[in-house]
């Protein structure tokens, strides 16, 4: 793995570039590197975010699965010259090993959590399938990035706080979970050159203090012992996620209301002490979520130096995850032929109007709204419950499958009715 910049100097736009290498390459990160600065030398204009799957190199046929230009979402109205731009390439392969399990007792089935090897496989996508508004996830980058960068430049923590721990809060299936692990996985690439390696460490809170409370705080302390010697490895970036953290506040609440024992005030104050000493460290990051906001533990929101809200998909955002569900169904050839649909960028900048934007795009764009409300979780399965219901081909034209998206969402829109009015 390795960081490297194309070219250097001022006022210039940052531009990522991520080299998927393949998992049998043998090949050195300096050839790698060298072949791919040829490639972006020689196909220097984009628009937008760009992957190069095929090569007009036989090493990089070889040797890389992919070369992206990643996270220019905002510059898609415009051409983009790498040639002007500072360009940074981060080189990685995934590692296809899946999670393992971090035991704490050698004679019990005690698991603690699960933990995973970053990049991994598993993760391998999850970002550029999330859509959210308002830069979001660059926010995110740019946090985890400046909280890294104050470490090494050693600024003394008592003048200048921060805690790294990040509270993403919203209703469920935002994709709180997955956006954590997505972004665990864009900075074990993103910082590559600062760190060999990424290990990503995932507590379920809710199981947590559902079996442990006989045990006190002693099996917590066992975990962040586990957690504690990953972090000791400084070539290794730790991110540490808790799920469903108003847990948290519904175990101290019930033992402070004595309807459960007081074992599990200790429980939870072994969470929060834990997460204290392991925070001192410049090679860890601690994500959180919550489903309940007004009952997130107040102890560990003043813990959080960013407390994200995480919302249903804007109109904006429906249509583009809509969009990304098209273009692999055409990619599949499910949907056949290919034909051509205008991101809500393109529509906005050349207006709705206009003779040019297709009438699939238009009706795309009604399906969006029609969608709102729905969570993110349930667009995604949305294309899928859309050709298993009413798409009676196995292949189907663009016209015909937005009929059925917008059978489908009729449908969803009515099931959610129902369930809201308990029928």
């Amino acid at each position: 793995m390795d960081g490297d910049r194309m070219e250097s100097g001022h006022q210039k736009q940052d531009v990522h570039v991520e080299v998927h290498v393949k998992s049998h390459s043998t090949a050195k990160l300096s050839e790698v590197r060298i072949h791919v600065l040829g490639l972006l030398n020689r196909h220097s204009m984009v628009f937008g975010n760009y992957r190069w799957a095929e090569f007009d190199d036989d090493f990089l046929q070889k040797h890389v699965q992919t070369v992206d230009v990643v996270d220019l979402e905002d510059l898609v109205t415009r051409p983009l010259d790498l040639k002007s731009c500072n360009v940074s390439v981060h080189i990685f392969t995934l590692n296809e090993d899946g999670p393992s399990t971090l035991s704490l007792e050698e004679d019990e089935e005690l698991s603690a959590a699960s933990h995973w090897m970053l990049p991994a496989a598993e993760f391998h996508g999850i970002w550029d399938s999330l859509v959210y508004d308002c830069g979001v996830k660059q926010q995110l980058l740019d946090y985890i990035t400046t909280t890294i960068y104050f470490s090494d430049k050693m600024v003394d923590s008592n003048l200048i706080s921060w805690n790294r721990v990040v509270l993403l809060h919203g209703p469920p299936g935002t994709g709180k979970t997955s956006l954590c692990r997505a972004l665990a996985q864009k900075l074990s690439i993103r910082l590559s050159s600062r760190y060999s390696y990424g290990q990503f460490v995932e507590i379920n809170s809710h199981s947590l203090f559902s079996k442990w409370f006989s045990e006190s705080g002693k099996l917590v302390t066992k975990m962040f012992q586990k957690i504690q010697q990953l972090i000791d490895d400084k070539d290794a970036l730790v991110f540490v996620l808790i799920d469903e953290v108003e847990s948290l506040t519904a175990a101290r609440s019930a033992s402070q209301a004595g309807t459960e024992p007081s074992d599990a005030i200790r429980v939870v104050n072994a969470v929060l002490t834990q997460l204290d000493q392991i925070k001192r460290h410049s090679n860890v990051v601690i994500l959180t979520t919550s489903n309940v906001t007004d009952k997130i533990d107040l102890a560990f929101v003043d813990r959080a130096d960013i407390k994200q809200y995480i919302g249903p998909p804007s109109e904006k955002g429906i249509y583009n995850i809509y969009l990304s569900c098209l273009e692999e169904l055409m990619k599949c050839q499910i949907i056949y032929p290919r034909q051509q649909l205008f991101s809500m960028c393109e529509l906005e900048t050349m207006g709705f109007a206009r003779s040019e934007v297709s009438k699939h795009s238009l009706h795309l764009g009604n399906i969006a709204a029609k969608s709102k409300g729905l969570s993110g979780r349930a667009l995604r399965k949305l294309p899928f419950l859309a050709h298993a219901l009413f798409v009676k081909t196995q292949i189907v034209t663009l016209e015909r499958f937005l009929e059925a998206m917008d059978q489908a969402v009729a449908k969803q829109m009515e099931e959610k009715a129902d369930l809201a009015n308990g029928v």
